[in-house]
């Protein structure tokens, strides 16, 4: 049971009386909390008394004094917010040299620099910083070469950050990287007209692609075809003397000769298809054609007939 009461105690006063005694401490300011990146300011009848950017746990009693307790009542505490913010203007009005309407979108940060400053010198110094970041892009970046607006962007950013800084040091906000984001056409009929041109330029390019490539495909056939018809003319011219040094060969050898003759005589006579007739060369039927042919020729031609007519009496 005494363990029980013992067990109840302990989590009483550690879990609900300590953290309430701490709290009413603070309260009454004897101490402070600083969180990381985070900046208290003291104000005691329109005067600062104190200003506390260190993070960790402070007394008050060591850096107001007496002050501690009036500064919770009768003063006020500023927090503020010391990490880096970012913003991002849209389309902000810049003529080219041309004349030619742009718009141009500017990322940047900030963080405060002062906390009194911020505080006291400018009712709103975050719009303040994105007027005078705005201004400056359109006084710094006007009139220069469209070229120059779409291609140059890491220029125009150190420009524009040169030109802004030492003011808003002064507001007690402090600029930090500025980038050109973005660069656009702000007239819709401009950008239709370049989108018609740009749109004709590929055709024209994709034309002339395809043109090249013809006349590159004419050129390799027409190559081709003049080197394949030397090769075929050299052929030609080379046959004949092949085949005479080969007629030659044979005409050394009378018998191969006689041979070779004989059997493409022979080759060309199948090879035409014709009817073929073969004669004994001895005897055979050559004489029996001769003898009909000799005793057809010989035979009596029959005596003409007679004519028929009515006979004559005779005295």
């Amino acid at each position: 049971m005494t363990l029980l009461i013992a067990a109840a105690v302990t989590f009483f006063a550690c879990f609900v009386l300590v953290p309430v005694v701490f709290w009413l401490l603070r309260f009454f300011g004897f101490y402070a909390i600083v969180e990381e990146r985070t900046c208290n300011v003291y104000v005691l009848f329109g005067k600062v008394v104190a200003v506390i950017d260190e993070p960790g746990l402070h007394l008050l009693l060591f850096k107001l004094g007496l002050k501690a307790p009036i500064v919770r009542w009768l003063g006020k505490l500023y927090v503020l917010d010391m990490r880096i913010d970012q913003q991002y203007l849209r389309s902000q009005p810049v003529n080219s040299e041309e004349g030619a309407p742009m718009g141009i979108g500017i990322w940047y940060e900030m963080f405060i620099s002062d906390p009194v400053a911020f505080l006291f010198k400018n009712a709103d110094p975050r719009g303040s910083l994105a007027t005078n970041v705005s201004n400056s892009t359109v006084r710094c970046l006007s009139n220069l070469k469209l070229a120059d607006l779409l291609q140059n962007r890491h220029a125009m950013s150190q420009t524009v950050r040169t030109e802004v800084s030492p003011q808003s040091h002064d507001w007690g906000y402090k600029l930090g990287s500025v980038y050109i984001r973005k660069v656009h056409f702000r007239d819709a009929q401009m950008i239709e007209q370049i989108e018609e041109k740009v749109v004709n330029r590929l055709r024209q390019v994709t034309s002339s692609i395809k043109q090249d490539g013809s006349n590159q495909v004419s050129i390799i056939t027409s190559t081709a075809e003049r080197q394949a018809a030397v090769e075929f003319a050299k052929a030609a011219a080379m046959r004949p003397r092949i085949v005479g040094e080969a007629l030659n060969r044979v005409a050394a050898d009378p018998d191969v000769e006689e041979a070779m003759f004989e059997i493409l005589e022979i080759q060309k006579i199948i090879d035409s298809k014709a009817r073929i007739t073969l004669i004994p060369e001895k005897g055979g039927i050559l004489p029996e054609l001769l003898a009909s042919t000799s005793r057809s020729t010989d035979a009596p031609s029959p005596s003409p007939a007679r004519p028929k007519g009515p006979a004559t009496a005779q005295s």
